[in-house]
């Protein structure tokens, strides 16, 4: 077996491993909303190490497969966790959502975070209208995200303002997991047959 081809099983498995994660991660969260510290600090780290000893390539699903160095999947994980940090402090996404994407930064590196990150949010998009559909409450959920722009609009100004309490506002509970998992598959897919 020649060194690429030992490069390209380790990408594999770095991949599987990622799945592997998310899948974890995606049953905790449906089964009791909460994703557990120790499924994302393990993957992150183990991210962090597969990356800086990987030889040298454009990541896990790149063009040329190898480790994109530890720097790189350090700014990953940055990325991903400022992605959500606002929907967090706004109290639409939960502290475990943040440090998943952050997980998933570790893995993809920045820029393939970023593609993930929008793919995330069109995907909880639709499954917040689904779950708000199957509530029966698509017009207060309308008015929830009206009530949320107008805080982060307003906290941006530094002017008091009515603020969203997810725990008396939320339409309907979401293990945005799902969402997360879904843009990022989705991405790897794109980026993986393009």
């Amino acid at each position: 077996m020649n060194a690429f081809a030992d490069v390209q099983l380790v990408t594999v498995a770095g991949l599987a491993l990622l799945g592997g994660l998310l899948a974890t991660a995606v049953w905790h969260d449906v089964r009791s909303f909460r994703i557990p510290n120790s499924v994302v600090l393990c993957g992150a780290a183990l991210a962090l190490v597969l990356h800086t000893l990987l030889p040298a390539g454009t990541g896990l699903a790149g063009d040329a497969p190898g480790g994109i160095g530890f720097l790189s999947a350090l700014g990953g994980l940055a990325t991903g966790l400022a992605a959500l940090l606002p929907l967090y402090s706004l109290g639409a996404a939960g502290a475990g959502d943040a440090k998943l994407m952050a997980m998933i930064g570790a893995f993809l590196g920045p820029v393939d975070t970023i593609a993930a990150v929008v793919l995330t949010c069109v995907t909880g998009a639709v499954l917040s209208i689904l779950y708000a559909l199957r509530a029966r409450a698509l017009r207060r959920m309308a008015g929830n995200l009206r009530l949320i722009g107008y805080s982060l609009l307003a906290r941006m100004a530094t002017v008091q303002a009515p603020s969203f309490d997810p725990q008396r506002d939320t339409v309907a509970r979401i293990p945005y997991s799902i969402a997360i998992a879904t843009g990022t598959v989705a991405w790897l897919a794109v980026r993986y047959w393009k």
